[in-house]
């Protein structure tokens, strides 16, 4: 019998796949005579999916958004990026051991990302973490993507965990959506935030991966003591 439904983000929260993103990022805009991004700016832009980050990548190179050049721009990046999706990408520190552990506990597990489902897929399986998770949806899945929490919801209902739905995330975007579907939010402060986790109204603050448990818990004592 389940114990209930966890919904993970995947990229900042379960992964690190900056090196990945970058690289290709500065492929494209090596492609185009322009300088390059780099890590730490490409993780200062990860957000909403491959078309923004496309977008916003050029706009730092001072590129106005043009929509024939924009698309085509984006689609040469999905190229690039499908080649080498997870060339670098690492899953966090004791990421497969508590997956391990809450798999043990009946927990069913599924993955909510606005990477594109082919590629989040790609990650999962290259990494070995494939088999924790009932669903890996992005936002081709349903048609919707985060912050829209549906995409959320949708995601928890397909996992067939029932309740309770709890939503692991790591940035605003992943709150926001949280709180849309009304459901509790435990954020990794490593991840890929570009607004202090403080101000946003988290259901519980974690600093590394392994405190996830213990998080858990404490939500769940929570809510029994007022219901």
């Amino acid at each position: 019998m389940s114990k209930g439904t966890i919904v993970f983000d995947l990229d900042g929260t379960l992964v690190d796949s900056v090196p990945d993103l970058a690289g290709s990022l500065d492929t494209l805009m090596e492609e185009r005579g322009l300088a390059p991004i780099g890590v730490e700016t490409a993780r200062r832009l990860i957000g909403h999916g491959i078309p923004n980050l496309v977008r916003r990548a050029l706009a730092e190179r001072g590129v106005e958004w043009q929509d024939d050049t924009g698309a085509a721009a984006v689609k040469r990046f999905t190229e690039i990026y499908g080649a080498r999706v997870a060339q670098e990408t690492r899953p966090y520190a004791d990421v497969e051991t508590v997956l391990e552990r809450l798999a043990g506990e009946g927990w069913r597990m599924a993955v909510c990302t606005n990477k594109m489902e082919r590629f989040a897929r790609q990650i999962v399986d290259h990494l070995g973490l494939s088999r924790y998770f009932a669903v890996v949806a992005g936002p081709d899945t349903f048609g919707v993507g985060k912050p829209d929490p549906r995409h959320l919801t949708e995601t928890a209902a397909a996992a067939g965990g029932g309740h309770p739905v709890l939503f692991v995330g790591d940035s605003e975007v992943d709150i926001a959506t949280g709180k849309a579907a009304g459901v509790p939010v435990i954020a990794l402060t490593y991840g890929y935030t570009k607004t202090p986790l403080d101000d946003l109204g988290a259901d519980r603050l974690i600093d590394t991966f392994a405190e996830l448990p213990d998080a858990i818990a404490s939500l769940q004592a929570e809510q029994a003591a007022v219901t």
